[in-house]
């Protein structure tokens, strides 16, 4: 059987944040690496984390809870070494039918340390998000914030093909 493969894309992150992050995956996925050119002024550092599987709880029991913890307390690590300024950009995303995606980029440290530890919490609400009734016809990718006034992830930017829908107002409007 094949490795799963993970591809790791950064740019402003240093070696040593890479290695943990590497010898944090490497064990359940091949994972290779590629520092990009910067391509958001708003950061001085992104990491994309691509995982090649679905999010729901069968991952973080193979991945294993304990690996995850480490996982998100290297990502709170990375935003305490760059203070309080919007610095770090952090992009998970999980394949499946919808790709699922969670973009973590406060610029308060606290808020977020929380939505890094909230991640998994989202496991128990997603029956209800991607309910179809819900969501924009034949969605293939979802694209969670974490809203700080609601202290939580919410399902912000839905994706059909090349259209780009953001939740707004209590229903989807259309973006492009």
């Amino acid at each position: 059987m094949e490795p799963l493969v993970t591809n790791l894309s950064y740019y402003g992150m240093s070696p040593w944040e890479i290695e943990v992050v590497y010898g944090i995956f490497k064990d359940r996925f091949k994972v290779k690496e590629e520092e990009i050119e910067p391509n958001d002024p708003n950061f001085v550092s992104v990491l994309n984390v691509p995982i090649p599987l679905e999010f729901n709880i069968e991952f973080f029991r193979w991945f294993e809870f304990r690996r995850w913890d480490k996982f998100k307390f290297i990502l709170k690590e990375m935003k305490r070494r760059r203070r309080k300024r919007k610095a770090i950009k952090i992009d998970i995303s999980f394949t499946g039918n919808p790709i699922i995606r969670f973009i973590v980029d406060s610029e308060d440290s606290q808020w977020f340390n929380h939505a890094v530890e909230q991640i998994d919490f989202v496991l128990e609400l997603l029956p209800y998000h991607l309910d179809p009734e819900k969501l924009p016809k034949d969605v293939t990718e979802v694209i969670y914030q974490f809203d700080p006034n609601a202290a939580r992830w919410r399902l912000n930017t839905a994706i059909v093909k090349d259209k780009k829908f953001v939740f707004s107002g209590g229903g989807w409007k259309i973006i492009t």
